[in-house]
């Protein structure tokens, strides 16, 4: 192979990893915001041009295999793990997603939702719950896959 072929390829490579660093989808390690401590792994994916996101792991001790106790209708004595918590987020142009709802299973509610990278750390995302007027920010971590 010839050089500008071989460093082409090494700045679109180099390229690709900074822009897919920078999405809000991949697996995130979601945090209690008020013990600090995981509490699981949530996939957040797109599809259609909205987002969602499911559990994939619950990480809390002891917590292994939950269902959804506190739920009512479909959700109930579900599993928690692959349960579909975020719901058709939209775009909002401005590195923002709304529009939607994000389901609490510990709680057995659901909120309005907002979601966005965090601007000075794109491997934290900040996920923000309301209810009327009143809300709540958690920040979750970027997660490698196994």
């Amino acid at each position: 192979m010839n050089r500008p072929l071989i460093l082409a390829l090494g700045i679109f490579l180099c390229t690709l990893g900074v822009a897919s660093a920078q999405s809000c989808f991949g697996l995130w390690k979601t945090i209690d915001d008020r013990t600090g401590k995981p509490k699981a792994l949530v996939e957040i994916y797109e599809e259609n041009g909205r987002m969602y996101g499911r559990v994939e792991e619950i990480l809390e001790e002891g917590r292994e295999g939950a269902v959804c106790e506190n739920c009512e209708g479909e959700k109930k004595n579900k599993p928690i793990e692959g349960m579909q918590i975020i719901q058709g987020l939209e775009p909002d142009g401005e590195g923002e997603w709304s529009g939607s709802t994000i389901f609490d299973p510990e709680k057995a509610m659901t909120f309005r939702c907002k979601i966005w990278l965090d601007p000075e750390d794109p491997d934290k995302l900040k996920v923000r719950g309301y209810m009327a007027f009143l809300y709540r920010t958690q920040t979750w971590v970027r997660a490698e896959y196994n």
